[in-house]
């Protein structure tokens, strides 16, 4: 007799754990290689807004990461082995985004291709999962497909606009784009299923990532090597009342470099120092983006226009030709360097009802204590890798003192006169405005 069992031909049964782990597994990776690329190359996007929303954008995409990450070594426990295997055709194209011909042809792909791609893939899981089996990853891909969402709009804004800005460079980010989009579709794209082998080489129009010594700025902005006279007189005070309001704003404002050396350590060190430290970079660069957009915000608020705006170079610039570790010196050496005077500052600007200002000063400080710690873990485990080439914390942070004394030192008369001019222009304008509120 034949033996009969209850029906279990269900829908909920159609996949095992390791099956969603193999797929979960192979988000990470695109995710993981999208992060990487994003990070890299925020020193070559002149747009503000480019560098201070792509940052928001990598940390969403690293909270993703993380979450599927969990999820793969929960699925597959005991194992915590996260290798790419079988989907390295997809994660090859992935990688390719970071070879852009320019950066309105990356900004473009992130756009048209990339996001695009990771929305339809986690909506596609989300409709084939099991709630009661896959719940618990079901919440992060949720989060994720609004935030993918959000991300193809404003990047698709942002594309629009550096294009807008750089004609010239249409037809090539066009092109480029249309060839990574057939290297996708050519693999099978992001899809439950696993890619397929594609055609090997590079895509046409590519050119091979490199950090620029010199970062890219907007030019909407007074750009100039120093962004206050302090920096390279003596004799001019840091200031008080309102001088100290402007001075803090624009120091804020100018941590675009953090900003931009958050991106560029991410993308240098994260092979050799793995997940945890492009976790740890995301957060860190991402803070720095809120630290300049806060200043940013505080001069808007004042009547300030871009023009008016002093947008220095000479920090990042000091780290130019320098061994990437150096970089991840110079954001430790200023974060160390400055964090004891938030608090003083914080109650200067309560002292003036200025609440925005020691607001911002206030949650700076607790990002800024988080960053020294940053600093000391990575260094420390960069030296514990490469004896021979990285040097202690107390030597990096010399070498890096030297560098920007080396940089503050070759001002010329004409620097000097520039930033000074800027600046006095600002104080002149606050004293206007100070003066029609009395």
């Amino acid at each position: 007799m034949q033996q009969v069992f209850l029906p279990g031909d269900h829908a909920r049964g159609q996949w095992m754990r390791f099956d969603a782990a193999r797929i979960l597994k192979r988000y990470f990776f695109c995710e993981r290689s999208l992060i990487i690329s994003q990070a890299g190359w925020l020193a070559a996007i002149p747009s503000f807004d480019g560098k201070t929303i792509l940052p928001t954008f990598f940390w969403q995409d690293t909270m993703t990461a993380n979450a599927l990450r969990e999820r793969v070594f929960e699925l597959r426990y005991p194992s915590r082995l996260m290798e790419i295997g079988e989907d390295e055709p997809l994660i090859t194209v992935f990688d390719q985004a970071r070879n852009a011909p320019s950066a309105e042809a990356f900004v473009l792909s992130l756009a048209r291709l990339f996001k695009p791609a990771l929305l339809a893939a986690y909506r596609e899981y989300e409709q084939l999962a099991d709630e009661l089996a896959d719940g618990p990853i079901l919440r992060a891909l949720r989060t994720a497909i609004t935030e993918k969402m959000e991300q193809v709009a404003a990047l698709t804004t942002l594309a629009t606009v550096m294009l807008r800005a750089a004609p010239e460079r249409q037809a090539e980010a066009e092109a480029w784009v249309a060839a990574l989009g057939q290297r996708l579709v050519e693999v099978g794209g992001v899809s439950v299923a696993p890619p397929v082998a594609g055609v090997n080489g590079e895509i046409p129009g590519s050119r091979p990532f490199v950090l620029p010594d010199k970062a890219a700025r907007d030019e909407r902005f007074h750009l100039c090597r120093y962004y206050w006279p302090d920096v390279v007189d003596p004799h001019f005070p840091y200031g008080e009342g309102i001088r100290l309001q402007l001075r803090s704003a624009v120091s804020h404002f100018n941590e675009v470099w953090a900003v931009e050396t958050g991106g560029a350590i991410l993308h240098a060190f994260a092979d050799d120092l793995g997940w945890e430290f492009i976790y740890d970079a995301a957060r860190w660069t991402y803070d720095e983006s809120r630290h300049a957009r806060m200043g940013y915000e505080r001069l808007k608020s004042w009547g300030y226009q871009p023009q008016e705006i002093p947008l220095g170079s000479y920090i990042y610039d000091s780290a130019r030709g320098q061994d990437p570790v150096i970089r991840l010196g110079m954001l430790h050496y200023f974060e160390t360097k400055n964090i004891g005077k938030k608090t003083k500052r914080a109650e200067a600007f309560a002292s003036y009802h200025d609440k925005v200002s020691q607001h911002d000063m206030d949650f700076d400080w607790a990002d800024e204590t988080i960053h020294a710690a940053y600093g000391h873990r990575w260094l420390d485990a960069l030296r514990a890798l490469h004896p021979d080439r990285v040097p202690d914390i107390d030597a990096i942070r010399q070498r890096c003192d030297e560098l920007v004394a080396h940089e503050v030192k070759a001002a010329t008369q004409q620097d000097c006169q520039e930033i000074a001019q800027i600046a006095n222009a600002m104080i002149a304008k606050a004293e206007r405005i100070t003066h029609r509120t009395e």
